[in-house]
Order: structure tokens, then sequence, then C-alpha cells
């Protein structure tokens, strides 16, 4: 059944504007601005509402396979578009780590047949999987993976042979996490020997003096220097300081950066006063640093140098996070129902604008990883859209997430706005709080 979205407030290409869209089949068939008069049983009436197109998280962990015990392409995924997430992009460092072309295939397999969401995954790299990495079908993968930092397994690339080989012979974008890795263990071994004395108190607080803003900026220049001199696309990962935005261009338009850079809603929400209270509960890697540098990446969303938000979304059972101390809790949490929520949050402080907002969610991710006919509300696009109510407060709640683990790094916050429908590829995949059952997305394709 084809739906119309009538008299919505439409909400795309830097324009906010009272339109109707029809949906037929899989895309949109038809917009049409101004009031209209659409009755019928597929008419959804969004007068009040606010269209968008459905968000495109290019950063998130489901943890399958392997770690299904924390998440899982199904669980995450529902979360997922009852957030208003219409897409994400997966990363590799699941059990078996995605460092192979058949483990790359065995993702994409599962996915077709367990995602609500449409679905991406990244290859990883190793120190020694170039090869593999040069097999990688740039229409089909969103991006190679580099650890430049703590990682699982044997995902830290930390031999120079081995990035000078990555950066330049890629097939597509590489998206980095960068820490230096050095500096990291001389700052725990350091903390750990003052904790043994009974000088410093181990808990969540010790986190952004361990994992330094000195840390993250070191990594990250040493990247955007190389992908400089190689010509390599970089998008650089999760920016938490201050003194990393400088690294990154702002006097030129998207379409001709070849380094950009993401940030996360939990980097614009907290600062390094708030585990005090929450605790181990934000732990996560970059660490959240200073209410300095949240304000400064929060400037950074409407000048230019940050050009994504993708959520980090990486699920631990609370039993994970809160076990023996900081030394042993893990970093990571869920994030991805809330995502659009906390970003309509800042729009309600006038920290952004609701055009913005899109054009960092959705617009951006769609043009920096060239997706194939989604991100925009373009007639003969996919129907992939979010309706959202900005005069709906709610109280985010452990016991109203969808996650596997089952609790959120947000309880107890309000928010002011609600996802009320989620569309992907023309199916109504959310409404009134319940996730329809067996609709799956599909594979994004890349135009490159």
């Amino acid at each position: 059944m084809g739906y119309i979205i009538k008299n919505a407030t439409l909400v795309n290409e830097g324009k906010t504007t009272l339109a109707s869209v029809v949906i037929n089949g899989d895309k949109i068939g038809k917009i049409i601005f101004g009031k209209n008069d659409f009755s019928g049983g597929n008419v959804i009436d969004a007068s009040g509402l606010y269209l968008m197109p459905g968000v495109i998280d290019e950063h998130v962990h489901f943890r399958e396979p392997g770690l299904t015990q924390k998440a899982d392409i199904l669980t995450e995924s529902r979360a997922a578009v009852a957030g208003g997430v219409t897409s994400f992009m997966e990363m590799p460092n699941t059990m078996p780590q995605t460092t192979t072309q058949e483990l790359l295939k065995q993702k994409y397999d599962l996915a077709s047949r367990k995602s609500a969401a449409n679905f991406a995954f990244y290859i990883g790299a190793t120190n020694d999987n170039i090869e593999e990495i040069t097999k990688t079908d740039p229409k089909m993968v969103c991006g190679i993976k580099l650890f430049m930092g703590s990682s699982t397994g044997n995902m830290l690339v930390n031999e120079d042979e081995a990035l000078v080989r990555l950066f330049k012979e890629s097939p597509c974008l590489i998206a980095a996490h960068c820490e230096d890795e050095q500096i990291i263990q001389a700052n725990t071994l350091s903390y750990k020997d003052l904790a043994s004395k009974g000088d410093v108190i181990a808990d969540a607080r010790l986190h952004p003096l361990v994992r330094t803003a000195e840390a993250c900026y070191k990594s990250t220049a040493k990247a955007v220097d190389m992908a400089a001199k190689h010509g390599a696309k970089l998008h650089v990962m999760h920016i938490s300081t201050k003194s990393e935005l400088d690294l990154f261009r702002n006097d030129i338009p998207l379409k001709d950066k070849k380094i950009t850079a993401e940030t996360c809603p939990h980097y614009l929400t907290f600062c390094d006063k708030d585990y005090e209270e929450r605790g181990y509960a934000i732990k996560c890697n970059p660490a959240i640093k200073t209410a300095s540098d949240r304000s400064a990446l929060r400037k950074a969303l409407s000048d230019g140098h940050i050009d994504t938000i993708g959520t980090d979304h990486a699920p631990h059972l609370w039993q994970e996070k809160f076990t023996d101390g900081y030394f042993t809790a893990k970093s990571g949490f869920p994030s991805i129902q809330n995502s659009l929520d906390l970003m309509l949050s800042l729009y309600h402080e006038g920290v952004v604008t609701l055009p913005q907002v899109v054009r960092l969610m959705c617009h951006n991710p769609a043009e920096l990883y060239q997706i194939k006919d989604r991100g925009f509300v373009r007639e003969g696009y996919f129907a992939d859209l979010v309706l959202v109510d900005l005069n709906q407060e709610k109280r985010i709640r452990n016991a109203d997430m969808l996650y596997k683990c089952g609790w959120t790094p947000y309880e107890g916050m309000t928010v002011k706005s609600q996802v009320t429908h989620t569309f992907v590829n023309g199916n109504l995949v959310y409404h009134d709080g319940v996730v329809e059952d067996n609709i799956f997305g599909k594979p994004l394709e890349f135009n490159r």
C-alpha cells in the first residue's frame, strides 16, 4: 500500500515548507507544496508534524556476530527505526572481526534477514590485510575502518608501512578512530600506579585524564597529514576536542572536501562534570572531555568544521560497565534510539537550526558516502522518511529502550520532541510506539 503524508512541515535541503509527499512503492512519487485535502485510508494527516529524510547513522556497533549477548542486528535496528534512523553503517570489531571479504559477505547476508533499517558494513583494516582491502567493492561497501588507537583484537594499525599502503591504495573512504596508543598506555600505567598507592580514586572521572585531548590531537593530526599527502578520502570519527577542529577546513563545500569530521550526540550533551553523576554509564572512547570542548563542538555544527553526526552506538551489558572499577569497566554505550531526540534538543536550545540538524544527520552522510538515492526528500528517491512532533515532551527511560542490553546513558533526561512515524523504503515500520515485524531494509548502494 502506498501512503500519502499530507500537510507536513517539510524540512529538506535548507528549507522549511508546508508539503505533502506521495509514496509509490519504495520511492517518493511526488512532492506537492502547499495545503492539500487528500483523504482515504492510506493518508496520514501530518498537520503540525515535521517531515524530514530518515537519519543515516554512519557509525554503529551492533555486535553481531559473536557478541550477541550485548546486542544484535535485529534488536538494534528496531531501536534505530524507533528513533528515526532509517539507515546504518556498522563497524567491523565483532567476533570474528570483519577483516576479509568472506566475513563481510556473511554480515550482509545476516542483515538482509534481520535488519529493520537499511544497512552497510565497513571492512576493518589491520597491519597485514591490505590485499583484502583492495578487493572491496566501493559500490556496495561504505568504507574502510581504521583504528589508530586501542581496539579489539589485532585491529590497531600502528605500523607506518601498513598505514602508508592503506592511505595510498584504499578503494573508498577511510573512517578513522584517532587516539595515540603510546600516550594512552603511558597514562594508564601512571594512574594504575597512583591508584595502587591510594593517591587517586580509580573511578570514571579518570577517563579524560587517561584518554586525553593530547592523545586525540596527535593521532588525528597524523591521520590528516597522511591523507593529505597521499590524496586519500579520510573521515575522522567521534571528534571530542576543541583542538582537533583546527585540523579540518570549513571554507569549502562538503563535495570538495577529502578530509572530514564527525562528532556524536554525547560529546554535545555531556562534559567531564557529568562523570560525577553518571559514572561509567558515559565511559566511552574517545573520552567525553571538558565543557569548553563541548561548547566548541556545538559551535562547529554550524560553522562547517563538523560535517556529520554519528552515534558510535556501542552496547555493553550493564554488569560489564560496573565491574571491578575504572580499569576493567567497558567503554561504550547504546544511543541510536535517542540520537535524533538529542539533536532536536539542541535545536530547542538554539544551538542549531532544523535545516542544520537535517544536513548533519541526513544530507551530509548521503553526500559524503555517495549513497545512491537516499538522504534527501526528492522525487524518485527511496521513501526513507521520519515524522516528528516537536512539541511532545518525553522523559528518556531505560524501560522504553529497545536495545538488547536494556539501558541508556540518557536515563532520566527530558527531551522536547518525539518521533511519531518512520518509513523505510516506503514501508511504515514504526508508528504509535510500535515497530512492525517482518519488514526489512535493503543494502545501501554507493555512487562511486
